[in-house]
This record gives C-alpha cells, sequence and structure tokens, in this order.
C-alpha cells in the first residue's frame, strides 16, 4: 500500500481511538441551547467535525454572532467529562490493533489534554501511548492547520515523510497532508452516518481509507 513502512503512526483521538463524537457533540449542543445558541446536529458534524475549540469558537462567533463565555466553557466541560466517566467506549478494536502494531505510535488531538488523557483512561487505550500525547494547546494553530502533527513528529524525533497520521475529519486530513505526511481515513466511528463521514472524507483525498481498524493490520508492520 505504502513505498515504505512509517516510523511513526499519529493516531487522533475523537473518533479514532474512543467513540466520542456523538457524546461531545450532544453536550455541545446541549450547552450551546442552555446559553442562547440553536445548533442543528447536521451543522454542528459538518463545521465542528476535527476541530479545535479555538477554531469551533472562530466558526460560532463568525458564523452565527455568538461569544464562547468562560461559563459556558465550564458549563461544557462539566457535562462532557461526567458522560465521559459514565458512557465513553473505545473505538471497536482499537485495543486489539494498537497491541498488534510493531511501529511507535503517539496521539495529536485537537482536544484539551486533560479532556485526550481521561478519553484514553477511561477506555483503557494510555498505556498504549503515555506520555507520547499531544494536544494543539500546544500550539499556535489547530487542525486544519498542520502544526500540531509537526510539532509531534518533531517531539518524536521522527521527519514528517516517515509518519503516518490516523484521521476521521478532514479537517485533520488537511492538516496531514499540509504536515507532509501520509494519511488514512478512518470511517468506522459511531458518528460516521450522521456526520455523512465516507464522502467527506472521500472528497479530503487521503491515501487509504478503511472501515474497521483492523484493517490496519494489513497496511502496517506488526509484532511478531
Amino acid at each position: 500500500m505504502f513505498d515504505h513502512d512509517p516510523k511513526l503512526v499519529i493516531f487522533d483521538c475523537d473518533g479514532v481511538l474512543v467513540d466520542s463524537e456523538p457524546i461531545s457533540l450532544a453536550v455541545m449542543i446541549e450547552a450551546l441551547k442552555a446559553h442562547g445558541c440553536e445548533l442543528s446536529e447536521e451543522d454542528g458534524y459538518r463545521h465542528l467535525l476535527g476541530r479545535s475549540l479555538t477554531s469551533n469558537a472562530e466558526w460560532l462567533r463568525s458564523e452565527r454572532g455568538f461569544a464562547m463565555s468562560p461559563t459556558l466553557l465550564s458549563d461544557m466541560r462539566a457535562r462532557l467529562f461526567a458522560r465521559f466517566r459514565a458512557e465513553l467506549e473505545p473505538v471497536s478494536n482499537a485495543d486489539l490493533v494498537l497491541k498488534a502494531l510493531d511501529v511507535p505510535m503517539c496521539v495529536a488531538s485537537s482536544s484539551n489534554l486533560d479532556r485526550v488523557r481521561l478519553s484514553l483512561t477511561v477506555t483503557g487505550l494510555s498505556y498504549h501511548f503515555e506520555p507520547h500525547v499531544f494536544s494543539a494547546q500546544m500550539v499556535e494553530r489547530g487542525k486544519p492547520a498542520p502544526d500540531l502533527f509537526r510539532h509531534a513528529a518533531r517531539a518524536m524525533g521522527v521527519a514528517p515523510e516517515d509518519c503516518l497520521v490516523v484521521e476521521d475529519s478532514p479537517s485533520g486530513i488537511q492538516a496531514a497532508r499540509a504536515a507532509g505526511m501520509r494519511v488514512i481515513g478512518f470511517v468506522g466511528g459511531s458518528h460516521a452516518g450522521p456526520a455523512h463521514l465516507r464522502s467527506a472524507v472521500t472528497a479530503a483525498a487521503p491515501d487509504a481509507i478503511i472501515d474497521d481498524m483492523t484493517d490496519m493490520l494489513d497496511l502496517l508492520p506488526l509484532r511478531v
């Protein structure tokens, strides 16, 4: 599939490792409504999926004339963390695949670092990555800018052309391409249908598209 094996696989977190997108969007819509901003699920998936909180706040301000206040952010965080602790599950077969891959791995997510670490801990996946967990908080610009993926590659000591990114959002795929990395589009999360993910990911032109995490076992080196 690839002309050479990657020296680093960079995983997005939400919608790739943990099945968080439906919970996250429901919490955001609920919190926004409570603070006077109506947002449909369709608009949420279309415009906010896979982007940093800063990018989402900029979209809401420019497109809806709505400013996300500190009170709203605190409310949303509390609701989200409570639901993650109660409901969050790993993406199907994620743990199995991570155990099998024989290549260095890290996480690079648009979410805040505490949210990423909570997600990985609740779902039992953190031991695959710690301490190599990177967040958009660590860079000036979040996805779709390439900054986060470049930061992760530098921190891991790997050239961009030797990295492979696994992403579920067009903005993440765009960021990986802009960083000079190969990228797999994952469309196996439970949000794939409501988000019309396959068509959106196809339009973003990743190097490959997979429907199940186990498809990665045919693409990458495995532990013997």
